[in-house]
């Protein structure tokens, strides 16, 4: 019998594995795929390269504007390709390399529980541990339109194999996920159409961020159908034709491909959890904030876990936190300061409560903003769309959230993580000296901004 098993080798497995070991535990961690999970190898890794692969390609384009002249300037797409197989490489091989050191015992294979101390992997070999944690991850959720299962028609993971652009396509949610192929295929010279059912882009997030990232969008002339439902995919002459239904009138829209974004469902199909007492329904699986399920030695965590938020930093975290509790120590699981990003272009980032939840909370609510025009790195970097937001609470300023678009921010909202986690004061988020030119000076700014004293913003002199 072993100290602990883990079921699944993402950002939440192997962390919780390399923790487990570190605090000296007998580890087995057990994967039916590859090691890292989806965010490194068919996720956030690869879409990131990706990314920035058509960044440097927008760059170079644009080059002019900085007195920079280059002729025939060529995005290859398979070259790109070759560049992200190769990180993802790169990462792998240093994971399996941790966990190597670490003593962990990597097993290939499906485990399912058979009884609520034991496993069995791949119909065969038999695990006994004293803990168990479940790090099993999600996949692309499937929503009911008819025409999901024609040629052209992908999922996230799809997408981001594409071995060639395609001229045009349309891609359904308006969320991360969908935001992000959105700037990346839109920056590669591919017509975009996004298409989400909310009145807004990017709906789980402060409203000013949606209507920003809107507006960026469609400068990069991204066609935006908000309030809109995808009632049907079919063949066309053109590629494949989607109907959308707008403000009860029926649309329809022709691409090439057709990419759907609508969230992920977590994986709790196949594990045995019945069996092992463990419950979940179709969200996830119950925990409490030790990560503990219903079942004192068994936890789960990630995607898995039901809960809001289905981020890799979230479920690395959590992977800690229970590695720490299975080692005996009481370590409480917080999501109040959880920074959320999106890496579109400009980038958008979040942590804490929006202007909408924290007035739903009661709270009497004060807000800043300043915008990136008014900062001198962004000026003189040329990436000057954008703005910082700073969500306070009126009687003793706390900060209560930070919110962003602009380039750099998903590096920045950390600051404003540390501000919502330690429940800064808007006086002690703006009295700490930001270095000079950086576009970290505009969250200072936005701070002052909320008692009407930004140093750089005309309505600072009223």
């Amino acid at each position: 019998m072993v100290d602990v098993a883990i079921i699944g080798a993402g950002p939440g497995g192997y962390v919780a594995a390399l923790r487990a070991a570190q605090l000296g535990a007998q580890v087995v961690l057990i994967e039916r795929d590859q090691v890292g999970g989806v965010c490194l190898n068919q996720g956030c890794i690869p879409s990131k390269a990706l990314l920035r692969s058509v960044e440097v390609y927008r760059l170079a384009r644009e080059g002019r504007r900085f007195g920079v002249t280059a002729s025939e300037v060529k995005l290859d797409w398979k070259v790109a390709q070759a560049r992200k197989r190769e990180v993802i490489k790169r990462l792998a091989e240093g994971v399996k390399h941790l966990l190597e050191r670490a003593g962990v015992e990597v097993m290939q294979g499906e485990a399912h529980f058979v009884s609520p101390d034991a496993v069995v992997v791949d119909g065969g070999e038999r695990i006994e541990a004293r803990y168990f944690v479940i790090a099993t991850g999600s996949h692309p959720a499937r929503p009911p339109i008819p025409g999901l299962d024609l040629p052209g028609v992908l999922d996230s993971q799809q997408a981001l194999e594409l071995e060639e652009l395609p001229e045009s396509i349309c891609i359904i949610g308006g969320g991360a996920i969908g935001v992000e192929f959105a700037a990346l295929f839109a920056s590669a010279g591919v017509q975009v159409t996004l298409i989400e059912m909310l009145p807004q882009l990017l709906p789980m997030l402060d409203r000013t961020l949606g209507q920003g990232i809107r507006r960026s969008l469609e400068r990069r002339r991204v066609k935006v159908l908000t309030g809109a439902r995808v009632t049907g995919i079919k063949v066309a002459d053109e590629g494949l034709q989607v109907a959308v239904a707008t403000e009860g009138e029926e649309r329809q829209v022709l691409a090439e491909k057709v990419l759907y974004a609508v969230g992920r469902r977590p994986n709790v199909e196949g594990l045995g959890l019945g069996t092992a007492g463990v419950r979940h329904d179709k969200s996830g699986i119950a925990v409490d904030e030790w990560m503990r399920t219903n079942v004192p030695t068994i936890y789960a965590i990630g995607d898995v876990a039901q809960g809001r938020w289905q981020l890799a930093h979230v479920a690395s975290h959590e992977g800690m936190v229970a590695a720490e509790n299975i080692s005996g120590r009481r370590v409480r699981m917080r999501y109040n300061a959880v920074p959320a990003c999106v890496f579109s272009s400009p980038e958008v980032a979040s942590v804490g409560l929006s202007e909408e939840e924290a007035r739903e909370q009661g709270y009497d609510v004060r807000i800043g903003i300043f915008d990136l025009n008014g900062n001198g790195k962004a000026l003189a970097d040329g990436e000057t769309e954008g703005f910082v937001k700073v969500v306070a609470e009126g009687e003793v300023g706390q900060v209560l959230g930070v919110h962003a678009i602009g380039p750099h921010v998903s590096e920045l909202i950390m600051e404003g993580a540390m501000a919502v986690s330690l429940e800064a004061t808007l006086e002690e988020f703006a009295a700490s000296i930001h270095p000079h030119p950086t576009v970290s000076e505009a969250l200072a700014e936005a701070a002052l901004a909320v008692e009407g004293r930004a140093i750089h913003s005309l309505q600072g002199y009223r």
